[in-house]
């Protein structure tokens, strides 16, 4: 499995760069995710229980929302990737989704992170 490194510091320091060197011209992050892949994984419930892509996740967001407060024009965020997908380099070796696909069956399932994005995100909507 290739080596993705978690940097929560990275995203406020991009953004933070864009803002200073495009005079904080609007933001769409469109593509941050989390893979999961390698021989540790057997099963479904393997898959489904991603506590490591939660982890990630509240990592980014938590970064994002301090440079917003912070004043950048950050319009939008979309996690990569909603449902587990083919990856043009790896094929379906890595999972990227909140929703874990049995690529037999078609049958899709929520993961933890999906649960938890969607109690993030009515969290987010309730406290504005």
């Amino acid at each position: 499995m290739p080596t993705f490194y978690v940097v929560p510091d990275g995203i406020e320091k991009m953004v933070k760069y864009f803002m200073r060197r495009y005079n904080n011209l609007p933001m769409f992050i469109t593509e941050n995710g989390y893979a999961q892949g390698g021989d540790s994984y057997t099963d479904a419930e393997d898959w489904i229980d991603d506590e490591d892509r939660i982890e990630y996740l509240e990592g980014y967001l938590t970064k994002l929302a301090k440079v917003i407060r912070d004043g950048a024009d950050v319009r939008g965020y979309f996690a990569w990737s909603v449902v587990d997908n083919f990856e043009w380099l790896f094929g379906y070796t890595l999972r990227f989704g909140l929703y874990y696909i049995d690529y037999r069956t078609q049958e899709r399932s929520p993961k933890l992170s999906a649960l938890w994005y969607k109690e993030f995100l009515q969290n987010l909507h309730e406290n504005q």
